[in-house]
């Protein structure tokens, strides 16, 4: 039996974060479906997201908004896995320096975190990009999807990545959260400089619904 979302005009993504609409759209257009968020539904308090990992969060924002609406809802937690770091700062990505951080200060804070690192203990050397940048960390990338469906109380989910590096001044413009940072080996470029189509052909947000969405295609 093919899942209940694809017997909805609107898929409803959980999440505030207007850059992240604006990819699951792009990324969901295949599907001819209009998309809406939690921006749309006022009404709706904001959710604790207080589990250990990018997919318990995921779970937890798809299982609220969807009990809540009755429909079934696409959640997404994603955030950066810096190696210097020891992971950090994981699923406290997007509230690395508060609560009610900004993009622009959870990015100084990671740098400042890395420099103060480097400054206390010896940090492997991974040099410098062609126009001085130092690279000061291996870094992943990760998104963690759920659909939920309240009609079944089903779940259907998958996880993408990507592999890049840290380096201690931004490049580009486009994107959000800590993507002017995140630099691109393969591509010689960061996150920041790719256009939409580009980024959901790399990114772990587009790795992940490349996942996704063939189970939900295919009803499993």
């Amino acid at each position: 039996m093919r899942h209940s979302i694809l017997n909805h005009d609107v898929i409803v993504i959980a999440t505030k974060n207007a850059g992240k609409v604006k990819e699951f759209a792009h990324a969901l257009q295949k599907l001819d479906k209009s998309v809406e968020s939690l921006l749309d539904y006022p009404q709706i308090p904001d959710i604790v997201e207080d589990g250990d990992t990018f997919a318990a969060n995921a779970r937890i924002k798809a299982k609220t908004t969807g009990d809540a609406l009755g429909v079934p809802v696409l959640a997404d937690d994603s955030g950066l896995r810096v190696t210097a770091l020891n992971g950090d700062p994981g699923v406290y990505s997007a509230r690395y320096a508060g609560e009610d951080a900004t993009d622009g200060e959870n990015n100084a804070k990671l740098i400042q975190e890395l420099q103060r690192l480097g400054d206390n203990v010896e940090r492997e050397d991974l040099g410098h990009l062609t126009d001085g940048s130092q690279i000061m960390s291996k870094a992943q990338f990760v998104c963690a999807l759920a659909l939920y469906d309240p009609a079944t109380g089903l779940f259907l989910e998958a996880e993408g990545t990507v592999d890049g590096f840290i380096t201690d001044t931004p490049h580009g413009i486009g994107g959000f959260g800590y993507d002017p940072l995140f630099w691109l080996p393969s591509l010689n470029r960061g996150m920041a400089e790719l256009s939409q189509e580009e980024k959901q052909q790399i990114s772990h947000r587009g790795d992940a619904l490349r996942k996704l969405l063939p189970l939900l295609e295919q009803g499993q």
